[in-house]
């Protein structure tokens, strides 16, 4: 039961993509919790926008994010059975490069291990299904039928939604100043408009992670990320059910893209787009001439006839850790905080069960998930 004091079991500072499933899946083991978020909910100023965000069962990262996208694909559709949203539509997914790159390699052994249907496409055979697309003859190609997009604004009013009807207390435009450990073994978090007591946090703040743990300076580095829309000259080769989402490792870099939903224009954008590291509160946030020509130069090679008007050009940011995979865990001095960080451009697709490990690790100190890879410790 919620007191007068301001105090609760667990308070979430940020309730983004992954804040936002952590509040809803611990509100529904019946814990009191508040989520605390800085911005509107959604919003358009970190990681969590955009309209469409690519999910894909083969993964080429690393054979070991299999089991976690596989439940994460279970979880979004019980949030779309739930809140009756669209959270996620299936369109097939395409990871491709030269023979030999680790984009097709990785992405065919993630398959292979974990037998995921697939296929392996040529250049050719790829234009002749999706005639969008315009590779290189000696590009291999592997195409995944359950890949697809999660639409994020949609999936955080849902995750919100759900954790509200189990009885947490969502809070916008509440900036989080400080948080300190109590005498008790708990939690004091001060924010702009009032001081809250809990017995456990979560730090689901992604570009401003760093700036509310000691542990995590260096470590969640935030990244100046540029998408594009542009108008295609054939709409009708770049829908859903005409283009799937896509990965592409190629000389001018390693791009992803997914077709018209939500918007006009057809959108891709470049990992890493220039490289420029920024303070989240403190950065450019307006997209310029240079952005919007990297970007069109891409699609004009490889997406010929998609490379029409441009209908729509926004930033938003990365936060990578120093080997680009996720940092979950709790503190090393303070075991009662867990963190979900440096998700480095690849991590909203599992949200939904990022939310449930968090729930878990602020909850139990651990989980059952294999989340070993994860761990700060392995920068020590």
């Amino acid at each position: 039961m919620r007191d007068s004091n301001n105090r609760r079991d667990v308070i979430v500072i940020g309730v983004g993509g992954m804040g936002s499933a952590a509040t809803y899946h611990l509100a529904r083991r019946g814990l009191d919790v508040l989520g605390l978020e800085r911005f509107d909910i959604p919003h358009t100023q970190g990681s969590s926008h955009g309209i469409t965000r690519i999910i894909r069962r083969a993964y080429y990262e690393h054979p070991s994010y299999i089991p976690l996208i596989e439940r994460a694909y279970e979880l979004w559709d019980e949030l779309a059975d739930r809140t009756g949203r669209p959270v996620i539509h299936r369109t097939g997914s395409i990871d491709a490069a030269p023979e030999g790159n680790v984009v097709f390699e990785g992405s065919l052994r993630s398959c292979e291990e974990h037998d995921i249907p697939h296929e392996i496409l040529t250049g050719a055979e790829l234009t002749d299904r999706f005639p969008g697309y315009r590779l290189p003859e000696d590009y291999k190609a592997l195409y995944q039928p359950d890949g697809g997009f999660v639409v994020p604004e949609e999936s955080i009013i849902g995750h919100v939604e759900a954790a509200q009807e189990e009885g947490a207390d969502i809070r916008a435009r509440q900036r989080v100043l400080d948080w300190e450990e109590t005498s008790g073994g708990g939690v004091r978090v001060k924010t702009s408009e009032a001081t809250y007591e809990a017995e456990n946090l979560v730090l689901a703040a992604g570009a401003w992670n760093y700036k509310h743990a000691d542990a995590l300076d260096g470590l969640a580095v935030p990244e100046r990320q540029v998408l594009a829309w542009f108008q295609p000259d054939e709409p009708s080769a770049f829908e859903p059910d005409s283009l799937p989402v896509w990965n592409i490792s190629a000389p001018e870099g390693r791009f992803y893209g997914l077709p018209i939903y939500g918007v006009p224009g057809f959108k891709l954008g470049k990992y890493h787009h220039l490289d420029e590291q920024v303070d989240p509160d403190d950065w450019n946030t307006e997209p310029g001439p240079e952005d919007e020509r990297l970007l069109r130069d891409f699609t004009e090679k490889y997406f010929p006839k998609a490379a029409g008007q441009t209908m729509r050009l926004a930033t938003c940011m990365f936060t990578n850790s120093p080997d680009e995979h996720f940092i979950l865990d709790t503190l090393p001095d303070h075991p009662q905080v867990a963190v979900g960080a440096g998700f480095s451009g690849h991590g909203f697709k599992f949200a939904s069960i990022i939310g449930e490990i968090l729930a878990d690790l602020a909850v139990e100190g651990e989980t059952d998930y294999p989340i070993g890879m994860f761990e700060l410790g392995r920068f020590d």
